[in-house]
């Protein structure tokens, strides 16, 4: 997986292909930011793309004339590394301590840890 961080901005961009199926259409990415009330002017958005194809989060291909943009890496397998950047950087790699700090702000409630413990025991059968 690439490791380079991605901005806010190309973030934004990555979840919008990660909801079209791990593909968009330049003018489908486009569509989606006016939706959601983002007014990026088309320079923008490209050199965004452009970047996260560099950085290897993506890559394009051409459909007649439009970019086709592909998510290289999946929504879960990034959520998962940036998962444990943010463990080995904040808690020196330990999940538990994490958790401890989520329990300890009401981040995480009693039925969340419970739910919680239950996929973990269904994980280990």
């Amino acid at each position: 997986m690439p490791n380079p961080q991605v901005s806010d901005s190309e973030l934004e961009l990555l979840k919008i292909i990660w909801a079209s199926g791990g593909t968009a259409l330049y003018a489908q990415v486009m569509e989606k930011l006016t939706q959601s009330g983002h007014t990026w002017q088309k320079n923008t958005v490209i050199t965004l793309l452009s970047r996260l194809v560099e950085k290897g989060f993506l890559k394009t291909g051409k459909i007649g004339r439009r970019n086709e943009y592909t998510a290289v890496v999946s929504e879960a397998d990034y959520q998962a590394a940036q998962t444990q950047a943010l463990v080995n950087k904040l808690y020196e790699g330990s999940a538990r301590d994490l958790v401890a700090a989520l329990i300890r702000r009401e981040a995480l409630s009693a039925q969340d840890f419970q739910e919680l413990k239950r996929f973990w025991e269904g994980e280990g059968k």
